[in-house]
């Protein structure tokens, strides 16, 4: 279990045709070189790496790519601002990740309105069939991962809590129920006594996992959803002296150091710059009138003090 392994999509998948789209997204007007990003989020290593592999593909691809993305992942209003932004500039497709999958609909629907693709990335849209692709990790598969390294860590018995970074985005229900799904169909000895939601505050998901292990004295483990949250937990259970075990998802540079010294057991790791890089691509290939799959899995890896230094996690990791 102490491989890392890389998951993907099967090939085989079924083509979406959207040649009548990407012409559509040639509207009179619209401004053919340019692919308008709207991310989550901006300045986090995260971000920032998603944003290199994006323009790193504008560059490859002979176009100019804008990236946009507010300055925390709980502003929906300004993330909609910048979509009201992007779409006045006309441009052949828009590259979104939703911050909020159920109540962006109708900003979306403004794009769709006005002919320009819509490519989704991160965080899929569910319910609504305007974006033509969709370019993100596999988050239950991520997370169900994470559940049988934690799993592997307590013998597969123990109570267990869950430091959620969102309750409204995709990629944090998908964390979350992927991994309560394969706790519960592989180890029916771990309880899953908690689950917190802290909107990526470290502040706020460090003070929820206090409150957990002083409610549960027997707490035998934690999984984090995000880099942050896995952060916060572990620095609660050094500060409590407490004996669970952290494990995580991302790979910033303060959870990386927390890894090595043995604080969190390891962690998946999402690969933001293929992910940046083939939205991009997605969103050229969907302009020009090729057909894409529907969903594209950028890949994830689990990592631990024994691979962290491998060639493929290094590539993918974003400290």
């Amino acid at each position: 279990m102490n491989l890392s392994r890389r998951h993907v999509l099967a090939a085989g998948l079924t083509l979406i045709p959207i040649a009548g789209v990407a012409a559509c997204g040639r509207s009179e007007g619209g401004d053919n070189k340019t692919i308008a990003v709207v991310a989550k989020g901006y300045a986090s290593p995260f971000w920032a790496t998603v944003k290199a592999g994006a323009e790193a593909a504008g560059k490859d691809l002979g176009l100019t790519v804008t990236f946009n993305g507010p300055d925390t992942e709980t502003d929906v209003p300004r993330q909609n601002d910048q979509l009201q932004q992007a779409l006045v500039k006309r441009p052949a497709a828009l590259v979104f990740a939703a911050l909020d999958s159920d109540a962006q609909g109708t900003v979306l629907q403004q794009f769709a309105d006005a002919s320009i693709p819509v490519v989704a990335f991160d965080s899929g849209v569910p319910g609504s069939d305007i974006p033509v692709a969709t370019v993100a990790t596999d988050n239950k598969a991520a997370a169900a991962e994470a559940a049988s390294h934690l799993s592997d860590q307590l013998n597969a018995t123990g109570k267990v809590a869950i430091i959620c970074h969102s309750q409204t985005s995709l990629t944090g229900q998908d964390r979350e129920q992927g991994f309560r799904e394969w706790i519960a169909a592989n180890a029916p000895g771990i309880t899953i006594v908690d689950v917190q939601y802290n909107n990526s505050d470290q502040a706020v998901a460090q003070q929820q996992a206090a409150a957990i292990i002083q409610a549960n004295a027997d707490l035998a483990g934690i999984f984090a959803t995000d880099d942050d949250g896995a952060v916060a937990a572990a620095q609660a259970v050094q500060t409590a002296g407490a004996s669970a075990k952290v494990v995580g998802f991302d790979s910033g540079k303060p959870q990386m150091d927390l890894i090595t010294s043995g604080a969190i057991a390891g962690s998946v790791t999402q690969n933001p710059y293929q992910m940046g890089y083939q939205a991009v691509s997605t969103a050229k290939e969907v302009v020009d009138g090729k057909s894409v799959e529907k969903f594209i899995d950028s890949g994830y890896y689990w990592y631990d003090a024994t691979n962290m230094q491998d060639p493929e996690i290094q590539e993918a990791v974003y400290d």
